[in-house]
């Protein structure tokens, strides 16, 4: 069994195996997280991975194993590799926040979804803010910008839902909430990482600035339903 820092590169598997345990579902060689809080998988070894995964898609007709690629059965394919940057960060973040950030609660939850609809729709459910802590700045009554928690081990915690209106970009809201959310993690004496697509170059530069290393590539495997 991986130890440590190792267990990064199976985020999904050592989340509900730790901290996320409530929240998993064992499907004998994969290890997924309940579709209603986050449609992800992981596994250890190959071996008897398709039953695992036709068992789980009798509950969504879409879902992502992270990490390596899958052995997919006949009644399931494979819809789309997302290579993504595995980033950490070790130490406090030094940046001025300007903005009123505000704890998410139950009654910002219609807000948070809302704007999760605009940006990340496929990543985010009904239950994904039961996962950890969201944060949101506010403008005039509306929500214009979110970052929470996601996946979580006993040493780490993912940074998730970096998500900006689109009116609303450009105004530091990101960075403000990032380091907002990485300095809580820190004071749990949990190390913070976050998944961004390679793709996704200004983000990536966002989060060099602030300190973040990028650790490896690891890759976000679409299933579907055929």
């Amino acid at each position: 069994m991986a130890t440590g820092e190792n267990k990064l590169d199976n985020p999904v598997w050592y989340s509900v195996s730790e901290t996320h345990k409530n929240f998993g579902i064992d499907c004998g060689s994969i290890k997924f997280y309940h579709p209603d809080y986050c449609p992800f998988g992981g596994f250890i070894a190959l071996d008897n991975i398709k039953d695992s995964l036709s068992e789980y898609a009798k509950l969504t007709n879409s879902f992502f194993i992270i990490g390596q690629k899958p052995n997919i059965p006949d009644n399931l394919k494979l819809s789309n590799e997302l290579i993504c940057l595995q980033m950490i960060i070790r130490s406090k973040i030094e940046a001025t926040i300007e903005d009123q950030i505000v704890k998410l609660g139950e009654e910002h939850l219609d807000d948070l979804l809302g704007l999760v609809k605009i940006v990340y729709p496929d990543y985010f459910k009904k239950k994904t803010a039961s996962l950890g802590n969201y944060y949101g700045i506010y403008k005039n009554n509306q929500l214009v910008a979110v970052t929470g928690e996601r996946m979580q081990m006993d040493q780490f915690t993912e940074v998730s839902a970096v998500i900006t209106h689109p009116e609303h970009t450009g105004k530091g809201y990101a960075k403000q909430l990032v380091t907002h959310v990485v300095n809580a993690i820190l004071e749990q004496n949990k190390t913070p990482f976050l998944h961004v697509a390679e793709s996704n170059v200004g983000a990536i530069k966002l989060y060099e600035k602030l300190g973040f290393q990028t650790r490896t590539k690891i890759s976000v495997w679409n299933i579907v339903k055929k």
